[in-house]
């Protein structure tokens, strides 16, 4: 059985940023990219100060680096009545997210499609697709790929192409014999088509052929299409977390 604290763990690795502090058990992420999980607190670690004075500190913190206050709040937060504290300054919960997990006892089936030409791509074209994909801004860009170059984990960049066009990405990222998969993305107009599939396959074949026993991955409660792609291939929801913010903070 995995460890599922563990599992935690593992993600906040894979979330490298050199912007980024520690507070008294509490990771301060503060990468002004797309992804909520690189700029939001962290209460993954032990807590000993008075829990409002360090949601006022955190306050403070992403006021003066122009960010929204988000907290992402997951069954192993510090302290355990950190929520409370947090419905009492305003906070409400939002966009459940659940985390899967499926065991690689063995590769999983080829799902190719012809059509598609998969290949491996450097962090710096993989953050170009992305950019492109989710119409994010420079910053947004500049930000995804310092993580992807800081990152101590394995790594493994796929692109998935039609007629010499970009159209499908995905990413594992491995540590402990755990791969996690991020950044799954497909066009519009090419979703339900089999080019996340084949991504898929791929990218859970490499994690298998390097020792991977376990893949996990963050999925939105309301990506029905993602949820059932990611069922085929024996992800199953583990637990479930929140991102928690202040009314017009929810971005």
């Amino acid at each position: 059985m995995i460890d599922l604290r563990r599992v935690e763990e593992i993600g906040l690795n894979a979330l490298q940023t050199q912007r980024q502090l520690f507070y008294d058990g509490w990771i301060l992420r503060l990468s002004p990219g797309k992804a909520r999980r690189a700029r939001s607190v962290n209460a993954h670690f032990g807590s000993t100060l008075p829990v409002a004075e360090k949601i006022r500190h955190c306050e403070r913190v992403y006021e003066a680096c122009g960010l929204p206050m988000l907290f992402r709040m997951t069954p192993f937060v510090h302290p355990g009545d950190l929520a409370q504290a947090l419905d009492a300054r305003g906070y409400a919960p939002f966009d459940p997210t659940l985390v899967q997990v499926a065991r690689l006892d063995a590769p999983p089936d080829a799902q190719d499609d012809e059509a598609f030409a998969i290949a491996s791509a450097t962090p710096t074209a993989f953050a170009d697709v992305l950019a492109g994909m989710q119409q994010s801004t420079p910053a947004q860009r500049d930000a995804y790929l310092e993580r992807m170059v800081a990152t101590p984990q394995a790594t493994r960049h796929l692109v998935a192409s039609l007629d010499g066009r970009p159209v499908a990405i995905g990413t594992a990222m491995m540590e402990d014999r755990t791969a996690g998969v991020f950044s799954m993305n497909t066009v519009p107009e090419l979703r339900g088509r089999g080019a996340a599939s084949a991504l898929l396959a791929r990218l859970l074949g490499w994690a298998w052929e390097h020792g991977a026993s376990h893949a996990y991955l963050q999925v939105d409660a309301q990506n029905h299409p993602a949820l059932a792609l990611y069922r085929k291939f024996g992800f199953e929801t583990a637990y479930t977390y929140h991102y928690w913010a202040r009314e017009g903070e929810q971005s």
